[in-house]
């Protein structure tokens, strides 16, 4: 296979492999209904749909930041997966994870993950997890005023992480 420079699309195997094995056979992601929704080389987007279960008891309630964490951690790693040569028989290890909350989500939330550096042995990824906004700050006043101009949905964090490559 052409080396990770020139290389533009995954093995249709390896992209289906990836697929099944998050929504159907990966235990916690499964669990989460984790969902892929986009993958290509150097980049990933995943959605975990909102359910009640993992909620924080608040009023209303918010998603609980570990999932976005989660996402966070588990995009960012396919992302580099998708830059080795074999990317199902490679291997990749969260090495740091560094997560920023930046506000509360309400509904599914997304992230996309993008390659910044997949060297020898350590790979670099950033991510973004939008949701959409809680009722209760789009509906007061002041609120409103806040986040006049807002999309529905919003960066709820970010992240960069770094991993271990494990080149076959």
């Amino acid at each position: 296979m052409a080396d990770d420079q020139t290389r533009s699309t995954l093995p249709d195997d390896a992209a289906a492999f990836v697929q099944e094995y998050i929504e159907q056979e990966h235990g916690y992601l499964s669990w989460l209904d984790t969902r892929v929704d986009a993958l290509e080389v150097g980049r990933v987007v995943m959605t975990v749909p909102y359910d009640e279960k993992l909620t924080n008891t608040t009023s209303p309630p918010t998603v609980h930041g570990g999932i976005a964490a989660t996402l966070i951690d588990t995009a960012g790693g396919i992302a580099q997966r998708t830059m080795l040569d074999d990317p199902i028989a490679g291997g990749v290890a969260t090495v740091n994870l560094n997560v920023n909350y930046l506000r509360r989500a309400s509904g599914d939330l997304t992230a996309t993950a993008e390659v910044v550096r997949a060297g020898g042995t350590i790979g670099v990824s950033t991510i973004t997890v939008i949701s959409s906004i809680p009722d209760d700050v789009k509906g007061s006043d002041e609120a409103s005023r806040r986040w006049e101009g807002t999309r529905e949905e919003e960066a709820v964090a970010t992240g960069q992480a770094s991993y271990r490559l494990f080149r076959e």
